[in-house]
């Protein structure tokens, strides 16, 4: 974002006694919310007015992102410019000069045609392109002349205040002035899978990463709990997400390795066409049996008859045949080469979440004081249907939970402190509310069949400075504290007589297989208590920690086992801590060897050095945006098609 760096832009008509003094260092995320306004001239109960939104409108532009458009010519001439083609045109000119129209015609409509195919496959390509984004326009609450108004995120302006709720998608760079139980997922930006709990306070650090601006929000990421506001700092091409899109617009574009391939093809045809008619000159000159016209005439025939005319008309309907097979799988092929580098690629780089995994996390262990169960079941929905499946494994064997006391505590304490729903949509789950929530909703439902009903006198959300949650509520006719949380932090408010050595043990087990833990505990407390008081929990009786996880997807496995086979290298991409990254990448078997690299040690290294370790490595975690693109670029700088 390029509005880190804060200047003094108050206008004479803020300046007055109240005017906090802004120095030109400081960072967005350092200000108050009263320098806030000062700086973007906003109120913070009003908005800004109409007037003054146009004016910036005008100034700024649309808060949407630009891409480089080519024009119609540029594009079809583009077509053109292959060496085979200038061979083409060549023998074009020379049979028109030997008054050959009809070979001339010939060539020339061949040249033409090829042109068109490979001009309607792009524009074709691009108009599906922007119907996508099209659909793709989110609507936001802002304030304005003192009213709460619903617009189009392009017609924000900077300095707009705007209102973030549960489902939002965050529609330019924020610096927060309020929030309430926040959280936003920002993966798209960091590659951190967890929500990221937000804060309104100014942070005093002059230099902080991206991942760890816990008061600003950034464009293309998404509200998934709480609610906040906002006061937009940055829009459009200046976002986060902006300048990514313009470094990845900036590469150079490079010829596909089939567009290599003809125009090496073309320079070589043309030197050896060149050298045979220079050397059948020669002789025919030498020997005289040939008048010079009629020698002329002979060479130019040999070179037209050596040109192959039907080779890019032959090379574009392949093309556009593998384009159309392509198209009936979902594919939107943007340029017909593109179809032949597919075939030629030797790594194929993909993210985890949601591509390898099925971005859905899933309780996949639980431990209690006496046993440690397995949880069969993938998912918000293991079998593709409406119900829920799975069961309770204790050595392989289906277990009767309900005859376990410490389970029927655990499945309960898991339904009570969710605040995930799930509601069936387009033939799938569909998950409203925090992912880990909704792995513990997920877990209830197999155990239980039913949906959780939650029967809360008082609750208190998760907050990263204490890390953990609770509700107040009755069952089995006591009034119980409910906790959920880091399981470091539930042992320490747990009873002095928990056995915390056996508990280690078993959390270190889970998080060597990649699994993501959360401990559950509660206490019974007096039936007059109304409210939570964190500072007074303590004395907890520790019931369980689960084992959650965002499972592989079984296709992906085949898949990977597919590309393999085909000598094709995979991959992984991923925002993820190194050691989940890996138990995934050992689950897909990814490969025989799985060796991982961080973003920080990527940061660390030069190009020439990313490019001499960079084929040692199949898992990059904690990779940001401009990681990724350092590492496709080392992976092409030592010849692999990418």
């Amino acid at each position: 974002m390029k509005d880190e760096t804060v200047f003094d832009s108050t206008s004479s008509e803020n300046s007055d006694s109240d005017h906090v003094p802004i120095q030109s260092s400081t960072k967005t995320w350092q200000l108050t919310s009263e320098q806030l306004a000062s700086k973007y001239q906003t109120d913070l109960e009003k908005g800004l007015t109409s007037a003054e939104v146009k004016r910036r409108l005008d100034r700024d532009g649309k808060n949407e992102l630009e891409t480089k458009k080519t024009s119609k010519f540029v594009q079809f001439v583009k077509q053109f410019n292959n060496s085979i083609i200038y061979i083409l045109a060549a023998a074009a000119i020379m049979t028109f000069l030997m008054h050959r129209y009809s070979d001339s015609i010939v060539i020339g409509l061949v040249i033409i045609a090829n042109a068109i195919i490979g001009y309607i496959q792009e524009r074709q390509a691009g108009n599906a392109l922007e119907k996508i984004r099209e659909l793709l326009v989110s609507k936001n609450f802002v304030f304005r002349d003192d009213e709460k108004l619903e617009i189009d995120a392009r017609d924000l302006a900077v300095g707009d205040l705007v209102n973030l709720e549960a489902g939002d998608a965050v529609p330019a760079d924020m610096r927060l002035i309020s929030a309430d139980n926040l959280s936003v997922q920002e993966s798209v930006l960091t590659g951190e899978t967890n929500p990221v709990e937000k804060i309104e306070e100014a942070i005093p650090d002059d230099k902080l990463p991206l991942a760890e601006r816990k008061n600003m929000v950034y464009a293309s990421t998404a509200v998934t709990k709480g609610s906040g506001l906002g006061i937009v700092v940055a829009t459009a091409g200046d976002t986060e997400i902006g300048q990514i899109q313009d470094s990845v617009e900036n590469v150079k574009e490079k010829p596909t390795p089939l567009m290599q391939n003809l125009n090496s093809l073309g320079f070589g045809l043309s030197i050896a066409i060149v050298i045979a008619a220079v050397v059948l000159f020669i002789i025919g000159y030498f020997i005289d049996t040939y008048t010079l016209p009629t020698l002329l005439i002979s060479v130019i025939t040999m070179v037209v008859g050596s040109m192959p005319e039907g080779l890019p008309a032959s090379t574009s309907v392949v093309l556009a045949m593998g384009t159309r097979k392509m198209t009936k799988r979902n594919v939107i092929v943007k340029s017909l080469p593109a179809v032949e580098t597919l075939g030629a690629v030797d790594i194929v780089n993909t993210d985890k979440t949601g591509t390898l995994t099925k971005n859905e996390m899933t309780v996949q262990k639980v431990v209690t004081p006496n046993h440690v169960f397995d949880v069969t079941g993938v998912g918000y929905d293991a079998d593709g249907g409406v119900d829920f499946a799975g069961d309770l494994k204790l050595g392989g064997q289906t277990y009767d939970w309900q005859k376990d006391e410490h389970m029927k505590k655990l499945v309960h304490i898991a339904g009570q402190t969710t605040d995930a729903q799930l509601h069936f949509e387009n033939n799938r789950w569909e998950l409203n509310g925090e992912p880990t929530d909704g792995a513990l909703t997920t877990l209830y439902r197999k155990m239980t069949g039913e949906d959780p009903e939650v029967d809360e006198i008082d609750s208190l959300p998760f907050d990263s400075a204490f890390r953990f949650s609770a509700r107040l509520a009755d069952f089995e006719g006591n009034r119980v504290l409910m906790v959920k949380g880091s399981p470091s932090t539930i042992m320490n408010l747990s009873k002095s007589d928990t056995d915390k050595h056996y508990w280690n043990d078993q959390m270190k087990n889970l998080a060597s297989d990649g699994l993501r833990v959360v401990a559950l505990a509660y206490q019974v407390v007096d039936d007059n208590l109304e409210e939570i008081d964190k500072d007074k929990i303590k004395d907890l009786n520790l019931v369980g920690l689960v084992g959650i996880i965002d499972p592989p997807r079984e296709e992906a496995r085949k898949s990977i086992h597919e590309l393999r086979m085909a000598g094709i290298k995979v991959k992984m991409i991923t925002g993820d801590h190194p050691d989940t990254a890996m138990a995934i990448a050992n689950k897909l078997d990814l490969d025989s060897v799985v060796r991982a690299i961080t973003g920080p040690e990527i940061d660390a290294m030069s190009d020439d050095e990313l490019t001499a370790k960079i084929d040692n490595y199949n898992v990059f975690a904690r990779t940001t945006p401009a990681n990724k693109l350092r590492i496709v670029r080392a992976q092409q700088a030592n010849g692999h098609v990418v």
